[in-house]
């Protein structure tokens, strides 16, 4: 484990994944990716997230600068967000988190199963 003199950036780092390393915030990233501009509903149904907690992940993304709202005001009002060049440029780390988790599903699943079988052995 590393303390704070051998990695004295590491508070600042976790600070920054803390809020665009958690699950919603990487799923978004990849939903606009791949998308481009969405509405607030599209994500809502294409992630499967409660409202409450995408309209959390994405006031948080916003605030970081790699999601921009863009508020139209019609009748019903229009909210559309798009990847900002900050968040264009967080595609690929987040896309390659994405690919490794489907290419090791399979993997993980059976370590969780050999796990689970293991500590169930043991008490």
């Amino acid at each position: 484990m590393l303390d704070s003199k051998q990695c004295p950036d590491c508070k600042q780092i976790n600070e920054v994944l803390s809020h665009v390393g958690d699950r919603w915030s990487v799923l978004v990233i990849i939903s606009l990716s791949q998308y481009g501009t969405l509405r607030f509903n599209e994500l809502k149904r294409n992630l499967g997230i409660s409202q409450r907690m995408l309209s959390l992940t994405l006031k948080e993304l916003e605030r970081d600068g790699l999601v921009h709202r863009t508020y139209h005001p019609t009748i019903p009002p229009k909210v559309e967000y798009t990847l900002t060049e900050m968040g264009q440029s967080f595609r690929e780390p987040v896309s390659a988190l994405g690919h490794w988790a489907l290419n090791n599903l399979t993997r993980i699943a059976a370590a969780r199963e050999a796990y689970d079988q293991d500590m169930g052995n043991s008490s």
